[in-house]
């Protein structure tokens, strides 16, 4: 109903933009929802975009728009949902909802709150958002937990606004990195087994490969113990690549992330595939020699210089295998690719950005978004992480320590481009301080009046009411403070289409923090249910309000993984 209302409105606007003879296609006319609802339900400035035009005064445009507006409303039969029109300085129009709206809204949700946040932004475009995709060489981080927590609760919202999305892990399992992992397994392996080895100067320090050589050892003994040379290199690399990208698995699955397709760069980005994204490029005029190196000319695309793909020597560099992935992508029929890479990779966009539009896209049809890192602490002070020597707060700990929800909810707390500090001690309170625990208690205490409404209307204390939300109850919702409430509701959508189009889904924490917050007064204000026949009226009006907070809370914490609880 919002949504149809809005659109009216507009419809409304354009039409007298038509009566005035101004071509409303070449006018952008915009409706927001103010944070303040002083300044109504709705709000445009189309009056302050036609000053220049109409080389009148923005209150003047704005007053006669209010005159026509009303009378268009009139026309289209939606004046009865119409509290009021006014204008305000220096020239906004503000809208403002009838009673009748309001309750339209809880109905819309009563019904289906998915239904009611669900809107067409996508138009069923195929999205594939790449993210995690940490190199199998490790335990996942908490850098990693942040980028699988974003990249999760993106795939969600973008679902529910239209697009059809598919979630990606790319394996990069070949290269340097996987060579070194299994020398350092392999000397991990030799020292348990008491040769002197000397271990790898790139090498892998932390305790989890002296654990995976000793599954090793447990498994098949000395087997390997006079092994040497490439093979045995190669062995111990497979293992603990595989080894550790099914610890990855187990450790997403239990942070709630799954992945539609995990895609391994040695077997998927094969040397044919790499081959014929050269040639596409060579045969488009993007590819020159010089100083007996392959160079893409990635400056035509706004790189700031070009790039060497393939090394004097023979060997790639890592854009290579980039640009036929990203090839790959498209050719699996892909409207928009989505990439969630660590701050380390900032360097690196507008080279892939170059690479495709080289292949023929469009700039806009790869976003690729920098999750900055997070930071530990307990009450403010800094808990201290070792890369160096391999030793880190990982995921698995992480979600020991505070939980899966915790974890998830604090990591969404803030934009993808601010850095992040996650008080641990914050995250594990039973308190209302922690952000958490606030949104997730006010759905408690809603389930909790639910479970009282089903059992007084067994009981016949709610007269012949058998459902307590039947027929949707509302004549005696009148407090101003409901309205808030109602408003605040009205909102979601709009929160959703915000987080969409920003692919940053920060905004819907913030939302459900401030529903919570309004839940929370209303209730701390209001009583529910009040015995006698006389408040029935009223106690299921109140009901039927609060029955549509918590069904947008939970579907506000479903979208972001995390549990909506019944109890606390």
């Amino acid at each position: 109903m919002p949504d149809k209302l809005k659109s009216m409105i507009v419809q409304a606007v354009s039409e007298i933009l038509d009566d005035l003879k101004l071509a409303s296609n070449d006018i952008v006319i915009e409706i927001d929802a103010p944070k303040d609802t002083q300044f109504g339900d709705f709000s445009t400035n189309i009056a302050m975009k036609l000053a220049r035009i109409l080389k009148k005064s923005p209150i003047e445009i704005a007053e006669l728009i209010q005159d026509l507006m009303l009378k268009k409303f009139k026309k289209m039969s939606i004046d009865g949902k119409i509290k009021k029109v006014e204008v305000k300085r220096p020239g906004f129009i503000n809208i403002f909802l009838s009673s009748g709206a309001l309750h339209d809204i809880l109905r819309v949700i009563s019904k289906d709150a998915e239904a009611f946040a669900r809107n067409t932004q996508g138009d069923g475009k195929k999205v594939l958002i790449e993210f995690v995709s940490a190199n199998p060489t490790g335990p996942l981080s908490i850098a990693h937990a942040r980028q699988a927590a974003v990249g999760d609760c993106l795939g969600n919202i973008l679902n529910i606004c239209g697009y059809e999305v598919s979630r990606e892990y790319y394996i990069n399992d070949e290269g340097n990195q996987i060579k070194n992992l299994g020398l350092s397994l392999q000397a991990r392996y030799l020292e348990i087994l008491g040769k002197t080895v000397n271990f790898p100067e790139d090498g892998y320090k932390g305790k989890y490969l002296y654990d995976l050589a000793q599954k090793l050892i447990k498994a098949q003994g000395q087997k390997y113990l006079n092994n040497d040379g490439s093979k045995a290199v190669e062995f111990f690399s497979n293992y603990a690549a595989g080894e550790i990208l099914g610890q990855i698995k187990e450790e997403l699955e239990l942070f709630g992330v799954t992945f539609d397709s995990w895609y391994s760069q040695k077997n998927q980005i094969t040397p044919q595939r790499i081959s014929e994204a050269i040639k596409e490029l060579t045969s488009k005029g993007y590819i020159y020699e010089k100083d007996g190196a392959t160079w893409f000319k990635s400056t035509q695309f706004k790189d700031d210089k070009d790039r060497v793909i393939i090394k004097s020597d023979g060997l790639m560099t890592y854009l290579t295998p980039d640009i036929a992935y990203h090839r790959v992508k498209f050719e699996r029929g892909f409207d928009k690719l989505i990439n969630i890479w660590g701050p380390d990779h900032h360097g690196y966009i507008n080279r892939l950005k170059a690479s495709v539009c080289a292949l023929g896209h469009c700039p806009e049809d790869l976003s690729i978004l920098i999750i900055q890192l997070a930071t530990l602490s307990r009450g403010g002070t800094p808990v201290v992480m070792s890369t160096r020597a391999g030793e880190y707060i990982t995921l698995a700990e992480l979600m020991q320590e505070v939980g899966k929800d915790a974890a998830r909810f604090f990591f969404l707390m803030r934009r993808c481009d601010s850095q992040l500090e996650f008080d641990l001690e914050l995250a594990k309170k039973h308190s209302m301080e922690n952000p958490v625990y606030y949104v997730q208690y006010a759905h408690a205490r809603i389930s909790g009046i639910r479970k009282l409404f089903s059992e007084l209307a067994d009981e016949g204390a709610l007269g012949d009411i058998k459902e307590p939300l039947e027929a949707g109850r509302l004549c005696a919702i009148s407090e101003e403070d409901a309205s808030i409430l109602i408003k605040k509701l009205n909102c979601f959508p709009d929160v959703l289409i915000n987080c969409c189009e920003s692919l940053d889904p920060q905004s819907l924490s913030t939302y459900l923090r401030e529903l919570a917050g309004d839940f929370h007064a209303f209730y701390n204000k209001h009583r529910i249910y009040t015995e006698g026949k006389e408040n029935i009226e009223q106690s299921l009006s109140r009901y039927f309000l609060i029955d549509s907070v918590g069904k947008v809370i939970a579907l506000g914490l479903k979208i972001m993984g995390v549990v909506a609880p019944s109890e606390m």
